[in-house]
């Protein structure tokens, strides 16, 4: 009797195994395989215990300029690896790390490697230096990937171009997947709608327009301000959730222009859903993403989106789910949320290929390929 399918899944901050991970777990061990984690800081999460057989320490950083995440790590994944038949590497910092320390398993027994690039670092509109030291990096790690999965189409695109993977070893998929039932408007009621209001001070004729993001400087919070700071509508309110390094700044532009009261941070929130369905629509001014998930769960809930032209907005932000603005472009954003105001727009779709079960479908079809072809390399 052949031993069940043992499988690694590897990212840099145990957050990213809760957030998206979760489902890929519970579904492969439902199916009889061996499934584990490894990330910084994934041994404290208790929670993350329930769903994975082991759970493995890395002490790498955020920083893919960070060199003390080289020698410890490659060391620790080394041993690891020979327990795999598959491991799966997300994020760039562990997918980079991984794929340099397996490098030279090639002709020994070895996992097969799979990494999702959640958005290349290099990307259009991006610094011309670090674009080029980031493909390099890219083109270098490509080398030692089995499968490589991207979510966006301009990644696509410049994987091919930039010979990243030969094109037998890259897939496009639809993101990591959303749970459409817990993004299901008909769950959310007035009374949840309203209380959004209600907290954040406003009356009946005020209009809101949300943004659920990090706070960091790709994300572009000071655009939403700044475009809220040229309208015309006083009685226009701005909710930011999350949190991040650069929260301090973008809370203190809002103090100058004036906009405290209509400008609120929510922080981190357990359940986005009321805020998304009390909003006009929602903000996505980001610079880069790699399949805005903030944009389908907007979709799924029925409500518009207001997004930039960049990669991984404009793949979501079609016709029929809200409008389009030229990145960095404030008054073009103002005059969306206007349109909004005057016009308002709710006839949002989400694409179906964006269901967990049809992202976990692909997976599986893909490790139970990469399965095939290690059976077939070990009979030779």
């Amino acid at each position: 009797m052949k031993n069940p399918p043992r499988l690694l899944l590897v990212a840099t901050i145990a957050e990213t195994i809760r957030a998206f991970l979760i489902p890929y777990a519970c579904y492969f061990r439902g199916v009889g395989w061996n499934v584990d984690a490894m990330a910084r800081g994934v041994t404290k999460c208790d929670d993350l215990s329930l769903h994975f057989g082991r759970l493995i320490d890395a002490e790498w950083s955020r920083s893919p300029f960070d060199t003390s995440n080289i020698t410890p790590n490659i060391r620790a994944l080394r041993e690891a690896a020979k327990d795999y038949d598959i491991v799966h590497v997300h994020t760039p910092v562990a997918a980079f790390l991984t794929r340099l320390a397996l490098r030279h398993q090639k002709n020994a027994p070895h996992p097969a490697v799979v990494y999702t690039a959640h958005g290349f670092h290099f990307h259009r509109g991006g610094h011309k230096r670090s674009n080029f030291i980031f493909r390099k990096l890219e083109q270098l790690a490509g080398k030692w990937t089995d499968k490589l999965i991207v979510i966006n189409r301009e990644d696509y695109d410049a994987a091919l171009k930039f010979r990243i993977v030969p094109e037998r070893d890259l897939i496009r998929m639809p993101g990591i997947g959303l749970d459409f039932a817990r993004y299901d408007g008909t769950s959310v009621s007035k009374t949840d709608v309203k209380q959004i209001h209600d907290q954040l001070g406003m009356k009946g004729d005020d209009a809101l327009f949300s943004m659920i993001a990090e706070f960091r400087p790709n994300k572009r919070h000071a655009d939403a301000v700044n475009a809220l700071a040229k309208m015309g509508h006083v009685n226009t309110h701005l909710a930011f959730a999350g949190d991040g390094p650069a929260k301090e700044p973008i809370q203190h532009l809002a103090k100058s222009l004036g906009l405290s009261k209509r400008v609120h941070f929510l922080g981190k929130m357990k359940d986005v859903c009321p805020l998304i369905m009390a909003s006009r629509a929602v903000l996505i001014p980001s610079e880069r993403e790699g399949l805005s998930r903030t944009g389908m769960e907007a979709a799924c809930l029925g409500v518009p989106i207001i997004g930039s032209d960049a990669r991984g907005v404009k793949d979501i932000v079609l016709p029929n789910r809200g409008l389009l603005f030229p990145l960095g472009d404030t008054f073009a954003l103002r005059d969306a949320m206007q349109q909004m105001i005057e016009t308002p727009y709710r006839h949002t779709t989400p694409d179906p290929g964006w269901r967990i079960e049809n992202l976990i479908q692909l997976h599986h079809e893909l490790y139970s390929s990469l399965l095939r072809g290690n059976e077939t390399t070990d009979e030779r």
